[in-house]
């Protein structure tokens, strides 16, 4: 079997996939815009949810529909958001990143969340649950309608407040630290009432359904996940929601929500019972949390419960230090195993060049290099079989039709030269994990959003657009994935024509084909492929040199 159609049959099989998912998301019923304002009240209070632990929350009214309230903001600045908590529950209902860019706009701040956005509902909410406490629809007060990390500060506290009519006073703190995306919400709770109180606490993410699906050539998942010590790490599609709620009971762990890039996660205080949730709230609205039963508190007693929300980017070494199997929301799928290893040497080889482009290159390099004597075998084998394609293709026009006879004729022709013809397959297969694992590393790592490399590439997670874009495809043109296509002619002329003439048009086609589907790609992944195919030039012209003089030689020497 020809390696170079394995490979290429092995992408062109992934690339259909991509093509044939994309085809269905964009031609699937066009969703009504969600207008947040206009429905009516909503379901998210996890009342009828039995937390772990030993009692069960007050039950609250049930309520149908969805509607999101508001009454006064909270600006809140720090060295790495523009946040704005609403009095309505306390809820983090806007969040800037300052450090990342908006993907349409580079003079805008990445939006994480946002209430007031169409089609995006994106919300992180908390509560509490018994007689008379503030849920997420309570209305609080603030000392101060902005606040601001001093310069020097390494934290800035959020203070709000709610009282109750029977004596109950809480304060709900959001804790801002100076570079870091993990936020703590502590609760305090002051019972100044005659009798106990047993509240219970929820922390959920309101989101939709439809924001954040990535692009029509490059769908990603947007949605809920959760971890704990006993599963690992688990992720839960909207499509998953909607056919039935989540109820996964936990002494540790947290619940979130993952999209491309960033990841907002609740993680509750650590050996606190806890239930994890999800919760179809409306029509392409969903919550995603977990709920706690506190205990007793009794008259005149106090208590104080933190927790800690992380939202930001996915960048592993944060992720790694806030909270255990939270660095699995960069998913790698079945080949993190390989994967890690390859974003661990690609950003230390980052730390030296300080570059992104540059140490992909390098990396690309370093793979080449490990894998050569495998890629050798395998060239070392196609460069005989381009020498016996004059050969195959006299016996194919020997025999015509009869194929059992051909067949034997080239079996006997390869125990002659004592060639396998199948001999380069098992490198390649070999190769092929470690090079899915590196498209799936440039593909899902954070850091590449907004990298440039030099010249025209500014943004290594965004196709290549030197040339433009064509309005009616929306396709952009660039001058890497026609490099890319390029090469891969090279790779053709160099290897072994097949016998086929059907075979032979397809082989001709395909750079074609792949360089179209390569337009759509982020600039990253096809640097990678065109280092990789040009070094994957150079190793086989290089054998097919050797093998043409060894055979011109020993040609020679049966003359003599």
């Amino acid at each position: 079997m020809d390696t170079k159609r394995l490979i290429l049959f092995v992408v062109f099989s992934f690339s259909i996939l991509m093509l044939w998912d994309s085809w269905q998301r964009e031609h699937k019923p066009a969703p009504a815009a969600i207008a947040v304002a206009q429905q009516t009240e909503d379901n998210s209070v996890p009342g009828a949810a039995k937390p772990a632990g030993n009692s069960q929350p007050a039950s609250l009214p049930v309520e149908t529909g969805f509607r999101l309230q508001s009454a006064e903001r909270i600006n809140v600045v720090t060295d790495l958001y523009n946040a704005s908590i609403d009095t309505v529950g306390g809820d983090l209902r806007r969040l800037e990143l300052r450090e990342h860019k908006d993907d349409g706009d580079l003079n805008q701040n990445f939006v994480l969340m946002d209430d007031r956005a169409a089609p995006m509902l994106y919300v992180a909410q908390t509560g509490l649950i018994g007689s008379d406490l503030p849920t997420h629809k309570a209305i609080f007060t603030s000392e101060a309608s902005s606040y601001e990390l001093a310069q020097g500060a390494d934290k800035l506290d959020v203070r709000l407040t709610w009282k109750g009519d029977n004596g109950v006073e809480v304060d709900k703190i959001y804790t801002f630290h100076r570079d870091s995306y993990a936020i703590d919400v502590s609760y305090q709770i002051r019972n100044h009432s005659e009798a106990a109180i047993d509240p219970s606490v929820y922390y959920q993410i309101v989101h939709d359904n439809e924001s954040h699906q990535g692009s029509r050539m490059m769908p990603t998942f947007t949605g809920a996940a959760y971890f704990t010590d006993a599963d690992k790490y688990k992720k839960l599609s909207f499509s998953d929601m909607a056919k039935s709620n989540l109820s996964k009971n936990a002494d540790d762990g947290w619940i979130g929500l993952v999209q491309h890039y960033f990841v907002s996660a609740w993680i509750p205080k650590e050996g606190l019972a806890r239930e994890y949730y999800s919760k179809k709230l409306a029509d392409k609205i969903y919550s995603i949390g977990s709920v706690s039963h506190l205990g007793n508190i009794a008259p005149g007693a106090s208590t104080e419960l933190k927790s800690r929300l992380y939202a930001g980017p996915q960048n592993q070494n944060d992720l790694e230090s806030v909270a255990p199997g939270l660095k699995y929301t960069v998913d790698y799928g079945i080949l993190t195993l390989i994967a890690s290893p390859l974003f661990w040497v690609l950003s230390s080889i980052q730390k030296l060049v300080h570059n992104w482009g540059v140490a992909i290159i390098l990396l690309t390099i370093l793979i080449k290099l490990a894998f050569y004597p495998l890629s050798a075998t395998s060239y070392r084998s196609m460069a005989h079989m381009r020498e016996l394609a004059p050969r195959l293709q006299r016996l194919k026009e020997q025999y015509g039709d009869d194929r059992q006879k051909m067949h034997q004729a080239m079996m006997e022709l390869y125990k002659t030269e004592k060639i396998n013809p199948m001999g380069g397959c098992l490198p390649i297969l070999v190769q092929i994990p470690v090079f899915i694992a590196l498209y799936w590393v440039l593909l899902g790592s954070v850091e590449m959003r907004h990298a440039p490399f030099m010249l025209w590439i500014q943004d290594l997670s965004a196709p290549d657009t030197l040339f433009g874009t064509i309005p009616w495809l929306n396709m952009p043109i660039g001058l890497l994935p026609i490099l890319m296509g390029v090469t891969m002619i090279v790779q053709t002329k160099l290897n072994p024509k097949p016998t086929d003439p059907i075979q032979a048009k397809v082989m001709t086609i395909m750079p074609i084909v792949f360089s179209v589907f390569f337009f759509f790609f982020p600039a990253g992944l096809v640097l990678y492929w065109l280092v990789n195919n040009i070094l994957s030039i150079a190793q086989q012209w290089h054998i097919n040199r050797t093998t043409e003089r060894e055979a011109a030689k020993k040609k020679g020497n049966a003359r003599r």
